[in-house]
C-alpha cells in the first residue's frame, strides 16, 4: 500500500462506507486497498453518473464485464482440474449452470451483496431482475483490480463457490431447460416459439428435429425420439449459445 493510500483509507468515512468495508473484510478476508473502486461495483446503471468527456455513463456495467470474464476464466480451470475426464461440453454445460443469472441473483442475495446495490428507489427493484448477479460480477471485478487475479482466485472459489454451491448437486440436475429458456424470454422480453423443423423415420424408430427461436432467430437445434425431448435438446443448446455469446 502506498503512502498515499495508508492515508486516504483512514480518512473520515460515512457509515455506508464503514458498513462496506466491513463486508468486503468479511466476505474476502482483507481490508480494501480502493474502497472506490467496490463503490462503483454496487453503482446499478439507474443511478449512473456521466464521465467527464460524456461518451458513457460511470456505472458497475464495466466491472460487470470484467468480472464476468474472471468469473468465466476461474470456473473453467476448477472445472477443467476438478473433472480430468469429462469432454469440453460437459465443462460448459455445467460452467453455464453454475455463473448462469438465476445462481449468480440467488448467490448475491445469500451472502447479502444484493442489499448493499445503489439504485433508484426501492420501488424500482423488481424492474432490474438481473441487479444482484449483475453486482456480484462486478464485485468480483472490483476485487480482481484491487487485490489481483490470485486473491480474486481463492475469493471466489472458498468464500463463494465451495461454501454456497453444491456443484455435485448441480452436476447430477437434470434441468428443465425448456421452462427455464421461457423464463428466460419472458424476462427479457422477447418473442419464443419451438418449431418442428423435421421428423423422420430411421429404422422404425421417428426421430424429431425442433428448433428454439427468439425474436423469429434461430438460438438452437436439438433432435429427440418424441417431441417434448426434442424440445428439451434444443432448449439445452440454445442455452450454451446464449452462454457463449454472453462469454
Amino acid at each position: 500500500m502506498s503512502i498515499k493510500s495508508f492515508f486516504n483509507f483512514f480518512k473520515k468515512k460515512t457509515e455506508d462506507d464503514k458498513r462496506l468495508i466491513s463486508f468486503i473484510n468479511l466476505m474476502t478476508g482483507a481490508k480494501p486497498l480502493n474502497l472506490n473502486i467496490y463503490k462503483l461495483a454496487l453503482k446499478h446503471s439507474s443511478v449512473a453518473e456521466k464521465t467527464p468527456n460524456q461518451s458513457f455513463k460511470l456505472s458497475n456495467e464495466r466491472l460487470e464485464y470484467l468480472g464476468d470474464a474472471i468469473l468465466g476464466a476461474i470456473i473453467a480451470e476448477y472445472l477443467y482440474k476438478k473433472y480430468p475426464y469429462k469432454d469440453e461440453g460437459f465443462l460448459t454445460e455445467i460452467r453455464s449452470r453454475i455463473v448462469n443469472r438465476e445462481s449468480l441473483n440467488n448467490l448475491s442475495r445469500k451472502i447479502g451483496l444484493a442489499d448493499l446495490v445503489e439504485f433508484e428507489g426501492q420501488r424500482y427493484a423488481r424492474t432490474y431482475q438481473s441487479m444482484a448477479g449483475d453486482a456480484l460480477e462486478a464485485f468480483i471485478g472490483a476485487v480482481f483490480l484491487d487485490k489481483g487475479f490470485y486473491f480474486c482466485k481463492k475469493f471466489v472459489l472458498k468464500r463463494l463457490i465451495q461454501p454456497h454451491l453444491d456443484i455435485e448437486k448441480i452436476v447430477q440436475t437434470n434441468l428443465n431447460f425448456k421452462s427455464l429458456l421461457i423464463e428466460y424470454a419472458q424476462r427479457e422480453n422477447k418473442e419464443i416459439e419451438f418449431v418442428l423443423i423435421d421428423e423422420k423415420n430411421n429404422k422404425g424408430t421417428t426421430v424429431f428435429t425442433v428448433e428454439v427461436q427468439l425474436d423469429g432467430e434461430s438460438v438452437g437445434v436439438g433432435m429427440g425420439q418424441n417431441k417434448k425431448k426434442a424440445e428439451q435438446a434444443a432448449a439445452e443448446k440454445a442455452f450454451a449459445n446464449l452462454q457463449t455469446k454472453k462469454d
